[in-house]
């Protein structure tokens, strides 16, 4: 029988994970390499949404490569070599930490042949790396193709376009109109594509070597292997392949956070565990006072404040709202650990109620003067860091001897994923997770449901989700399989699973928790990877994202607060 797309895509997947777990128990790969090549066929074979046109020989994917260099340290393409490390004490010498502007991991040129790539949270992050770089690395060979013609000469358009990428500052600018003629002769796009992607990398600033560089470069570099024999290659530091896997630094970070709580006299309070960004809960819970004192005609709502303070004019107002929480029960615990998870620890009880939103309801005052909550908002963990924050998180606490148990009351997890039906800015639902590549799957019972959001206008699905090996491996014959089969799928994401194994191993095999902890999950869609245009590589949320992001928040923070209407409706 032959395999279905489908099916050859999850192998595709398969081998590529069996590939890039060989080659960082061996140390090293080359990308011109057998085992390079090997990785690169796999990623052609599955051709990933997010990838776009990857597999066009002629067209380089300009959408893709702007995903990915956000993600990648600045200066990544003028590397030959690339090492993967651990946290080894890189960050006490004087190399400048360079940090893509949306991935938290620290990096260093080590020289202008080399970069160091921190790496302290979790295969997730190894295989999203790599990935990443096989990516460059075709779309490299692509730029190497159309700059050689049939003769074996470089063409007129490489000429300008180094031209261009070397010119001194005290040069004379070229027009643009005519460097983005040579350059969409180059990369085999439209003038109109080539000016839109100029215009999107210019946006992020300093936080990459914007387009001619970055083309030049990764040209260069692909042109000197083929004809000069300079190899490029990606290294694992032997740290690194020692210390995987070992939650050294989940552990590190999860102990902080005890000692603060057991400080500050706060370990045995009912506690109430929130993944989220670190915006979202303090701007509900604090952001009325800016409202009040920042913004001179007021705002009638929630949204519209936070939509406000989103703003990069007003970081008066957000320092305003910083200012505040820290004064009414807000610690913010920077992270010294390696796990670039910032954590927010709030004491409900020194919060001044009449401050609240109006959105939170009627509140029971007395219940929460009684119970005095706290809450443990974290950062998005990333992939399987997901399960070794929680895991670490959720054990017992020794003090000095004695075994101290957190009275731990609800996990809440609000996150962004893809939605597979769906719109930008929905809400998702989930009543299980199943994990891609394998037969784990988790159900649970959410606490949260689909009438908690059906005033709110946006729309809302409910179903299992799938907990991905990567966004960036994924195509539409994977995704319409878990959607269409009796998964029957509503969206994908990388960490539900993780979070979920460490929640029922904590509640029914450790017992370091209760097993009647309320457990509370909902997403907003940031993409639909099966429409064209759509995928996260399209570009951010922007505004779109507020709304559901507050919706979710205010909902957890109703149920940690136990407002009047849902007592009425428990009792009910």
């Amino acid at each position: 029988m032959e395999r279905t797309k489908a099916q050859e895509s999850r192998a595709a997947i398969e081998k590529l994970y069996i590939v890039m777990r060989h080659l960082f128990i061996r140390g090293y790969y080359k990308p011109a390499g057998e085992s390079g090549k090997a990785i690169v066929n796999a990623l052609l074979t599955l051709s990933p949404e997010i990838y776009g046109s990857v597999g066009d020989a002629e067209k380089v994917e300009l959408d893709g490569l702007v995903y990915v260099i956000d993600r990648l340290p600045r200066g990544i393409e003028q590397c030959r070599y690339v090492t993967l490390t651990s946290d080894e004490g890189l960050r006490n010498a004087d190399f400048e930490v360079i940090v893509p502007s949306k991935r938290r991991r620290n990096c260093y040129r080590i020289d202008q042949d080399q970069m160091y790539i921190e790496v302290t949270r979790g295969r997730s992050e190894i295989y999203d790396i790599l990935t990443h770089l096989t990516f460059l690395f075709i779309e490299a060979g692509k730029i190497k193709d159309n700059a050689i013609d049939a003769k074996g000469r470089l063409t007129r358009e490489w000429l300008k376009v180094q031209e261009i990428a070397l010119r001194k500052d005290d040069e004379p600018l070229i027009e643009k109109e005519i460097a983005f003629t040579y350059l969409s002769a180059l990369l085999g796009r439209s003038f109109a594509e080539v000016q839109r992607t100029y215009e999107r990398f210019n946006e992020a600033g300093s936080d990459n070597s914007g387009l001619f560089q970055i083309v030049y470069w990764l040209g260069k570099l692909a042109i000197d292997e083929d004809l000069e024999g300079e190899d490029r290659k990606i290294s694992f530091t032997s740290s690194l392949r020692e210390r995987i896997g070992h939650h050294i630094y989940g552990e590190l970070w999860a102990n902080n956070i005890k000692a603060f709580l057991a400080k500050n006299e706060l370990l045995e309070r009912p506690l109430h565990i929130i993944s989220a960004n670190l915006h979202s809960v303090m701007n509900t819970l604090y952001s009325k006072v800016a409202e009040k004192e920042v913004f001179s005609e007021g705002s009638e709502s929630l949204e519209q404040t936070a939509l406000l303070l989103s703003q990069r004019n007003n970081s008066l107002a957000r320092a305003r709202v910083e200012e505040y929480a820290n004064d009414h029960g807000l610690s913010f615990l920077s992270d010294s650990s390696g796990m670039n998870i910032g954590v927010q620890v709030i004491d409900t009880s020194k919060i001044n109620v009449s401050m609240l939103p109006k959105e939170l309801g009627p509140l029971n005052k007395n219940q929460l003067k009684k119970e005095k909550p706290v809450i443990l908002v974290m950062d998005y963990a990333f992939g399987e860091q997901a399960f070794e924050t929680l895991d670490e998180l959720l054990k017992p606490f020794s003090i000095k001897g004695i075994e101290v148990k957190m009275n731990v009351k609800s996990v809440n997890i609000m996150g962004k994923a893809g939605i597979l039906e769906g719109n930008k800015g929905d809400i998702m639902i989930p009543t299980a997770h199943v994990f891609e590549g394998t037969s784990d799957n988790y159900p649970f019972e959410n606490d949260l449901e689909v009438q908690d959001f059906e005033q709110s206008g946006l729309s809302v699905v409910k179903g299992s989700m799938v907990t991905v090996l990567g966004t960036s491996l994924q195509n539409k014959e994977v995704l319409s399989y878990f959607k269409g089969s009796t998964w029957k799928a509503i969206g994908l994401e990388m960490e539900g699973a993780h979070y979920q194994k460490a929640i029922q191993a904590a509640a029914m095999i450790r017992e370091g928790i209760s097993k009647d902890v309320k457990i509370r999950y909902a997403y907003y869609a940031s993409d639909n990877p099966l429409l064209t245009g759509h995928t996260l590589a399209s570009g951010s949320l922007g505004e779109i994202g507020v709304k559901p992001t507050y919706l979710i928040t205010v909902n957890i923070l109703k149920r940690i607060f136990n407002s009047a209407a849902e007592l009425d409706k428990l009792e009910q």
